[in-house]
């Protein structure tokens, strides 16, 4: 679906998906703002700069629930609704999916806020799915304490 989206200085971008949503998915797990040297020769910020914070973010969520480091095995359907530009403050939201037995899916939103107005957008999504490590860096088996407190939200 291809829409006319109004930015604050009253241009319209074309192109681009927007979510009906109008809240994050989530708990706030990052937030930064974007600087020049991260954008592509669009002028935008670079897609891989942002698929990179929402790694990180991910990795966050899921080693805080799962209380054991994890690594990126996956990456499942990443959207991008609409560009991020310069000073955007991006606000990234994540949110358990699944807990396996070696495994864990987060569904990370990344969300901007632009200028220093409360004007807020979705512009990215997608599911990021890690595997646990034990100390010998191989998979490990995810504590049943955390399956629980998934199975209890």
């Amino acid at each position: 679906m291809t829409s006319l989206v109004p930015t604050l200085d009253g241009l319209t971008i074309t192109g681009f998906e927007m979510s009906d949503q109008d809240a994050p998915r989530g708990e706030l797990t990052t937030r930064t703002m974007t600087m020049p040297a991260d954008t592509n020769g669009n002028g935008h910020i670079f897609g891989g700069w942002v698929m990179s914070q929402m790694d990180i973010a991910g990795a966050i969520g899921a080693s805080e629930r799962i209380r054991l480091p994890v690594v990126t095995v996956a990456v499942n359907a990443m959207r991008f609704h609409a560009p991020v530009h310069v000073s955007d403050v991006v606000c990234i939201y994540t949110d358990v999916v699944r807990i396996g037995n070696t495994s864990i899916t987060i569904h990370v939103e990344t969300w901007v806020m632009r200028g220093m107005k409360a004007h807020r957008a979705k512009v990215t999504e997608a599911d990021f799915t890690f595997v646990a490590l034990g100390p010998d860096g191989t998979p490990a088996q995810i504590p049943e304490t955390a399956k629980i407190a998934e199975t209890n939200r």
